[in-house]
């Protein structure tokens, strides 16, 4: 379960979802008698979820959309707030305040739209937070991505390695 609420940007991090995707390509024997396996590559295997809200903007619009776009897992909580474009210049005022001007966007080329820009990226799962359930220290979204990650877990079962049979070689015949 991967929590980006409350995200305010500031890096595009689509290299995170590539990495939550990997696949598994191979195992190392563990010399420790008994030893479990290593699989290879290093990663996290298992299902995903992605926990979002309105409070998550900039990078934390595009973590959602590429974990979406990559079919990563569900996005539980609200639409993350829809603002993408980015503002690197800064204008300073005389009186000590400050002017952005926005500059680079992200767009997708494959369907030729903006990404997230003004819209957000709404969740898969829409679970709204409360004042009451919260002053209880009780979080609904954090709940329910539970939930839906132990029931993923369940559907897709334990990956089980085991190192092939050990074999003597073959003698050569003259």
């Amino acid at each position: 379960m991967i929590d980006e609420r409350f995200n305010g940007g500031g890096l595009l991090d689509d290299y995170m979802v590539d990495l939550m995707n990997r696949k598994l390509r191979a195992a190392l024997t563990n010399e420790v008698p008994q030893g479990t396996p290593f699989r290879l590559p290093a990663g996290i295997l298992g299902p995903k979820v992605l926990l979002i809200n309105e409070m998550a903007g900039s990078g934390g619009d595009f973590f959602p959309w590429v974990f979406r776009q990559q079919k990563t897992g569900p996005l539980i909580g609200a639409r993350t707030w829809g603002g993408l474009v980015k503002s690197s210049v800064h204008y300073s005022l005389v009186d000590g305040g400050a002017l952005t001007a926005p500059d680079n966007a992200v767009f997708d080329p494959i369907n030729n739209k903006w990404v997230a820009e003004n819209e957000g990226v709404a969740p898969d799962i829409e679970v709204r937070q409360d004042a009451v359930s919260l002053s209880k220290g009780i979080d609904p979204q954090l709940e329910r991505a539970v939930k839906e990650a132990l029931k993923l877990l369940e559907q897709q079962g334990e990956i089980k390695i085991t190192p092939p049979p050990f074999s003597t070689p073959a003698k050569k015949k003259n």
